[in-house]
């Protein structure tokens, strides 16, 4: 089969969309298919970053779309990208020979609707693989107003994709519930959830120290935020947290990757004067396992408005790893219900956003308790999300909707 696969990131950018869709591709050319990816040929995060326009990667074909990677200060400079990005993926699109079944990511934001539009045109199946909701995740962020003439507009649009979908991949059960609501059939609904990268990383006593040495966190009790630091995930409390423990000498708050609350994250430790506090940016994948396995807990944050909308992945690779975590985020949503799952209450730890009271207790009884061995029952939980069990599943999932077409 031909399979189109469409997002704003892929190979060798280090986003977690980048990387799963990369772990994709491999899967289907892996199972025989002739795959063609269309991204963005900037890096995600940092903009400066520039990838070949055209190449043959262990067999995908890679097309590249130009942008002037405008950056992420102002939303005039995100909405000029998205749409530049719009304009030359449509050129490209259009030029393409026809495909069995294209696979739309949702960066930039209703992608899906412009699969949607060619494969109407040339025919082939479309499977939007939903990492986050637009409009809904602007309306919940204040970016746009719910229920004005842009949100109305972008939201017919992106029901209108919808419900043309083959097959919609919805990764939790909370997200499937609010497709439903737009009018996508419970039927063209799949829900899996983004695997962990267990085939390339796992626990690292060796790169654990490593890394703990090489940042000065030799001896250190370390709550670690690895990931996007963005709107959808409050890290307020967090940062009021680990002010308010500032005295706690064994215990230090590392921050690793990027995104638009990065820098907020910096500006607040040195406006603070928060020695306790380290940022680092996204470490490559060849010393994840290092950087993961350095963590004594590990922080996963939801904030209320996005549950459905996003979805907390990292948690699986800290399954995989089995070091305690605290997610912190409403009751109902995807990371409490893995929270509840867990036998051991020290394990998955959860609180509530804004309740600095709450986090700070928590972290003060894992401080308490200290390193914890690495606990199966979290590894036997994190198994059921590996890449081996729904990769080959989501292949499956996209050669079915090829039959539908």
């Amino acid at each position: 089969m031909k399979i189109l696969l469409l997002n704003q990131c892929f190979h060798p950018d280090h986003v977690a969309t980048a990387q799963h869709l990369t772990d994709l591709a491999h899967e289907l050319v892996r199972c025989g298919h002739q795959v063609t990816v269309v991204a963005s040929s900037r890096g995600y995060d940092n903009p400066e970053l520039r990838y070949p326009v055209r190449e043959t990667w262990r067999g995908i074909d890679i097309r590249r779309i130009w942008t002037p990677g405008l950056g992420k200060k102002a939303k005039w400079r995100r909405l000029v990208d998205f749409a530049i990005f719009w304009g030359n993926a449509t050129r490209i699109l259009f030029f393409l020979p026809r495909q069995d079944v294209t696979v739309c990511l949702t960066s930039p934001p209703l992608i899906s609707t412009l699969g949607t539009v060619v494969a109407k045109l040339k025919g082939g199946s479309v499977v939007p693989w939903v990492m986050d909701l637009n409009p809904d995740e602007a309306v919940a962020a204040g970016w746009l107003k719910a229920g004005g003439i842009v949100e109305r507009t972008l939201t017919f649009i992106q029901n209108w994709s919808f419900r043309r979908a083959s097959r919609i991949i919805a990764l939790d059960r909370f997200m499937a519930e609010r497709l439903m609501a737009k009018g996508a059939g419970a039927e063209v609904i799949h829900t899996d959830a983004p695997w962990s990268h267990d085939q390339a990383i796992g626990y690292d006593r060796v790169g654990r120290e490593d890394f703990r040495a090489e940042h000065g966190l030799a001896g250190k009790f370390v709550v670690m935020y690895s990931g996007n630091h963005s709107p959808c995930h409050p890290l307020d409390a967090v940062l009021a947290a680990a002010q308010e423990m500032r005295g706690e000498e064994r215990l230090h708050f590392l921050f690793v990757g990027g995104g638009s609350e990065f820098k907020k994250v910096q500006a607040f430790a040195k406006e603070q004067a928060l020695q306790n506090i380290t940022c680092l940016p996204y470490q490559p994948m060849e010393k994840l396992s290092g950087s993961l396995s350095a963590a004594d807990l590990h922080l996963v944050v939801m904030g209320d408005a996005f549950v459905g909308i996003v979805h907390p992945c990292k948690i699986y690779n800290i399954l995989t790893l089995g070091i305690p975590f605290l997610f912190i985020g409403p009751d109902q949503s995807h990371g409490a219900d893995l929270a509840r799952r867990l036998s051991d209450p020290a394990q998955g730890r959860v609180a509530r956003n804004g309740d600095v009271a709450g986090i700070v207790g928590q972290i003060r009884e894992a401080l308490t308790l200290g390193p914890q061995p690495v606990n199966a029952a979290a590894m036997a939980l994190g198994a059921e999300f590996s890449h081996s069990v729904l990769c080959p599943r989501l292949v499956r999932v996209i050669e079915q909707a090829a039959a539908l077409a």
